[in-house]
């Protein structure tokens, strides 16, 4: 579980493909200093386990259903991507619960800025359009955010400056890929709802 408070932007560094997986190697001093070999990192907001550790660089193992699901598989060298270890049961809950379980990815419509902060826009696909509601969170890369604007092909959120600076949204342009994973909250409920018996 996280909390889409992003730790540290770490960078690619190698990526090596293999049979049916691809393997991903970052560097990211801050967190390599507290991280053990086996733990969980949301990379994105996927949640990965970390393979192997070497002074500030990390190492990750990507299954094929993880590069099919989620934008990891358009990483290259010196992509930046957000990190957030797990949350620590006597943590703080500064976001929103996250699961780390990437539903779908999506383009970023525009980015641009509006006085002193900015407007993000991303397509919402219909199948999932659903759970997106004003005022309601979501996950973007892993960011925890909170919907603004919503219409039938697109949702709009807020950027203060501090998250723009200190995640890779200081890269974020019209086009690009990112992951969405949207409110656990939403899901449990519509799945209580459909379980309900009719009634008489």
């Amino acid at each position: 579980m996280f909390t889409g408070l992003i730790e540290e932007v770490g960078t690619v560094t190698s990526t090596r493909e293999r049979k049916r997986r691809k393997q991903l190697q970052i560097v990211a001093p801050r967190i390599a200093k507290k991280i053990r070999t086996g733990e969980s990192v949301a990379l994105n907001g996927c949640c990965l386990t970390l393979s192997a550790r070497r002074g500030d660089r990390l190492t990750f193992d990507l299954l094929e259903e993880t590069l099919a699901h989620t934008n990891l598989k358009m990483l290259k060298r010196d992509s930046s991507v957000n990190l957030e270890r797990a949350l620590r049961g006597d943590g703080r809950l500064g976001g929103h619960f996250v699961q780390g379980h990437v539903d779908c990815t999506s383009r970023i419509i525009s980015f641009e800025q509006i006085e002193g902060d900015y407007r993000l826009a991303v397509e919402l696909p219909a199948e999932f359009a659903r759970y997106v509601a004003c005022k309601g969170s979501i996950a973007i890369d892993g960011i925890s955010l909170t919907i603004a604007d919503v219409s039938r092909m697109s949702f709009a959120v807020w950027i203060i400056p501090h998250t723009k600076r200190h995640t890779n949204l200081s890269r974020a342009e019209a086009g690009i890929l990112v992951n969405l994973e949207f409110d656990i909250l939403a899901k449990y409920v519509e799945r209580m709802i459909s379980a309900r018996p009719p009634q008489v």
